[in-house]
């Protein structure tokens, strides 16, 4: 202000009109802008570095071309419409531009003044309001939130997720997930990403188990979703990832109590009935070993092996002397003995489990053809779980010592299951059978437990 007036500069900042001079020649270059165009085009142009070229602030090429063309012919402009940008993050601008052409012995300027439509001025604000609400909603979250490019990048976490690694969200910037966890959960978090970001289709309710900066491990779950630009091209994904580590420990506590009062259950059998408690446990080793093969994932081969350690439960209400009678069994005898597994059934079916174990075991003397029992299942309604306890049932009952029977061996149980595939065993399972048992030069591929 100059004796109690305001200077033009003061002026062009007041009402947001941004001056420049714009050398074209040569370097072509911003050699003088007012501070009120920086604050427009949030960009820092008066430094004398910064060698960003005026096209590049032009959404559409063609506009600019027009501008240069119409500046050789007529020597100025006014009130010339263009649609300018700053960068991804932020909206396009409508403007206003006037301008001159400046020629020196040395060289060609462009001379002018920018200013933004009231509408787009507006816009601009509104924008920048919706974005500070995002951002202050994202950092209130309790979950760890962050963005990532098609690169795997991180580009935006919020303040939850920083401070889980004891950094600052600007230090995370264009960090991958290899940079804070170990290697191979790395590579598996960065798969999801790029399956995520190829098909398009989210990622939901994913648990893992994660290794945090104080070597500990926590159990959380992720939801992963692509984000899209505005012709709906894929251009990063986005994730939350909540810590459910509390609550799977108290989960984990409660199964293990399950468990633990079914285990007592069937030592008191093995008390009762050694043999059936050593079959038990020997099945459940190879069952172990085969749901080991197919790859099943944790919680699956728990509850095949938890299936396996039970599956005779019910035998525990048929009398002993029909359990362990030398001769042939009547057929009354026969029929008590079928029984068990209703009665295992029966025992355990309205206990929560995160798998379907008493449907496990009440189909495990089904068969293909439907001649097995209690329900004369066929085929695909038997359970792939009830399928191998069928298997490691037969395997592990002729492979045993018997009180009315001696162990029939190895080579003779491999002919009952491969007489029986694909007609009462399912024969992908004889098939994988058999090739654990060459592996193992023709011997049981399981640590046996005698009674």
């Amino acid at each position: 202000m100059k004796n109690g007036a305001l200077d033009i500069e003061q002026v062009a900042n007041m009402f947001q009109i941004g001056f420049f001079r714009y050398e074209l020649k040569s370097k072509e270059r911003f050699v003088y802008v007012n501070t009120a165009l920086e604050r427009i085009l949030d960009t820092r142009l008066s430094d004398g570095k910064q060698t960003k070229r005026f096209s590049s602030f032009f959404v559409h090429a063609a506009d600019y071309r027009t501008l240069l063309t119409l500046l050789y012919r007529n020597k100025k402009v006014s009130h010339f419409k263009a649609v300018l940008k700053i960068d991804a993050k932020k909206p396009s601008m409508s403007t206003l531009l006037s301008a001159r052409l400046v020629k020196t012995a040395k060289n060609l300027y462009i001379e002018g003044c920018l200013q933004v439509s009231q509408e787009a001025w507006q816009d601009q604000q509104k924008f920048l309001d919706e974005a500070h609400l995002m951002e202050s909603f994202l950092d209130q979250m309790p979950d760890a939130i962050y963005f990532k490019d098609l690169q795997c990048r991180i580009t935006k976490v919020n303040r939850f997720y920083a401070k889980g690694f004891k950094l600052k969200p600007e230090e995370i910037m264009g960090k991958t997930d290899y940079d804070f966890f170990p290697k191979d959960q790395a590579a598996k978090m960065i798969a999801d990403d790029q399956q995520v970001m190829r098909t398009g289709a989210p990622i939901v309710g994913k648990i893992e188990r994660t290794l945090l900066p104080n070597k500990t491990w926590n159990q959380v779950i992720t939801t992963k979703v692509p984000i899209y630009d505005r012709k709906g091209k894929v251009i990063g994904m986005m994730g939350i990832t909540r810590d459910m580590t509390a609550h799977a420990n108290l989960e984990h506590e409660r199964f293990n109590m399950l468990v633990n009062a079914l285990t007592v259950l069937n030592r008191a059998l093995g008390i009762r009935d050694p043999y059936t408690f050593s079959h038990a446990q020997n099945v459940a080793r190879i069952a172990e070993v085969i749901g080991q093969e197919l790859k099943f994932e944790e919680n699956q081969l728990i509850g095949l092996k938890l299936a396996a350690d039970l599956h005779d439960l019910g035998k525990i209400s048929v009398p002993l002397d029909i359990l362990t009678k030398p001769g042939s069994l009547t057929s009354l005898e026969y029929n008590l003995i079928k029984e068990h597994v209703q009665r295992c059934h029966d025992l355990i079916k309205e206990i929560p489990f995160p798998f379907a174990l008493s449907e496990m075991i009440y189909q495990h003397h089904e068969r293909l053809d439907g001649t097995g029992y209690p329900n004369r299942l066929k085929g695909n309604k038997i359970m792939l779980e009830a399928k191998i306890l069928a298997v490691s049932d037969v395997l592990e009952s002729m492979t045993s010592h018997r009180p009315y029977r001696p162990a029939l061996g190895i080579k003779k149980a491999l002919k009952e299951l491969r007489e029986g595939a694909g007609r009462k065993y399912d024969a992908k399972l004889v098939d994988l059978v058999e090739g654990l048992v060459r592996r193992n030069k023709g011997k049981p591929f399981w640590p046996i437990i005698k009674s």
